[in-house]
């Protein structure tokens, strides 16, 4: 359950064997007993009364453009062995942060930890986080409970892009929007914070809440969709939203037309979905829209879309620009489950337009595992259910060929 923390002094944790390139560190050797600050439930709750229903100015990166590689974080040697194996493999998933207690999200972690059983060059090289990494409100102490006690046993690095939670703020409140979040993700150099307790793992060090991350065979483009519970923000929207500037669709198209020859798959991922059929969450047209419009200024689509903010599994398939594009809603990450809509939706169930089909929804925890090659891309949902009979089989799939961009293999029905 959610516990009251309150963070001890910075120091450095007892750390498992040599620490990564730049002096990181990532998992914990073996499960401990919990800290004994967190005894007493936490709840915000109460805050909802105040919440701030407004969008938040997006704090700038601290680069120019603001890429990552991800040899910045593993070194130069395992992204050469990545890249002899001739694939990657990662994890990805977004809305972890258990308010319910934590058995849900435990799960979940524990069946992608299990996939670091498999051999060297089938392992992730990383988690990909679609944002909501704490509830209800991005407070610096709920990171401990909703995150870095959860991911102690998980033995790669985490990126994040931050959800709407995360981002939130209430009338009264000390803490600037994203304030918690930069500190964890995006810090100047890794380091333990307090939030983590006595646990390893280190501070992440991306150069802002929107980034590209650079690996072999793969580009994941990051945007910040803001904290409006709904729709998804990444502009001013010319003028509606005047404390939001517009330099992430100059970040984003500059990106697109930069990567659109490079090797390997480009994901593009925010937290609220462009499209989504569940009944709380709905799509964001405008944000779509104005992400459409810096494809056809970069004459370059993605490969693949992933976001969260819905909390259930939902795959459809785009046709556009001659393409078919997988968008994937992965927001059963641990958070609070729920269904589609009233009396389900029987698929493949195709918008009016006919340029959008859902092919598949689950109501299950889980996550992806994704795989990129030169010439494939696939992406896997995985039940985080300790009692699934075959937790190495996915329950949906899709393949997408690099090289004709059009949809190869999926597993069918819903």
């Amino acid at each position: 359950m959610a516990r009251k923390h309150t963070p001890p002094k910075k120091q450095t944790a007892a750390a498992p064997g040599a620490p990564g390139p730049g002096g990181r560190y990532f998992s914990d050797p073996s499960p401990e007993p919990l800290d004994n600050n967190f005894q007493t439930k936490v709840t915000d709750s109460r805050y909802y009364n105040f919440l701030v229903k407004k969008a938040q100015p997006v704090p700038a990166p601290t680069r120019t453009p603001p890429i990552m590689s991800l040899d910045e974080v593993l070194g130069a040697g395992a992204v050469a062995q990545i890249q002899q194996a001739d694939h990657i493999v990662f994890h990805s998933a977004g809305d972890t942060g258990p308010t319910r207690g934590p058995e849900t999200l435990n799960s979940v972690v524990d069946a992608m930890v299990a996939d670091f059983e498999d051999p060297a060059s089938d392992q992730p090289q990383f988690f990909y986080h679609l944002g909501d990494v704490v509830y209800n409100f991005g407070e610096p102490e709920y990171y401990y409970e909703q995150f870095y006690e959860p991911f102690r046993n998980y033995p790669a690095p985490i990126f994040a892009i931050p959800g709407n939670h995360d981002g939130m703020i209430f009338r009264g409140d000390q803490t600037a929007t994203l304030q918690a979040f930069w500190a964890q993700f995006c810090a100047a150099s890794p380091d333990h914070p307090p939030e983590a307790g006595g646990l390893a793992r280190t501070t992440m060090t991306q150069p802002g809440v929107y980034f590209t991350l650079e690996a072999p065979y793969v580009t994941l483009i990051g945007l910040y969709s803001n904290a409006l519970e709904n729709p998804g923000v990444i502009s001013s929207e010319k003028g509606l939203f005047p404390q939001i500037s517009d330099d992430q669709l100059t970040f984003l198209t500059a990106e697109l037309k930069r990567v659109k020859n490079k090797p390997g798959a480009v994901l593009l991922s925010t937290h609220h979905p462009p499209f989504s059929g569940d009944g709380l969450h709905g799509g964001s047209p405008k944000m779509l829209a104005e992400i459409d419009t810096c494809c056809q200024q970069a004459g370059f689509y993605p490969d693949a879309f992933l976001s969260g903010h819905a909390h259930i599994y939902q795959r459809f398939t785009r046709t556009v620009a001659g393409r078919q594009i997988p968008y994937l809603v992965a927001g059963s990450g641990g958070h609070n489950l729920q269904k589609i809509s009233t009396g389900g939706v029987r698929t493949p169930a195709r918008n009016a337009s006919g340029e959008v089909q859902m092919e598949k929804y689950l109501s299950v925890y889980g996550y992806l595992r994704i795989v990129s090659s030169p010439t494939t891309l696939t992406i896997e949902f995985h039940s985080g259910d300790s009692q699934s009979a075959s937790p190495k089989s996915p329950l949906d799939r899709v393949i997408v060929d690099l090289k004709s961009h059009k949809l190869t293999g999926t597993l069918p029905g819903s």
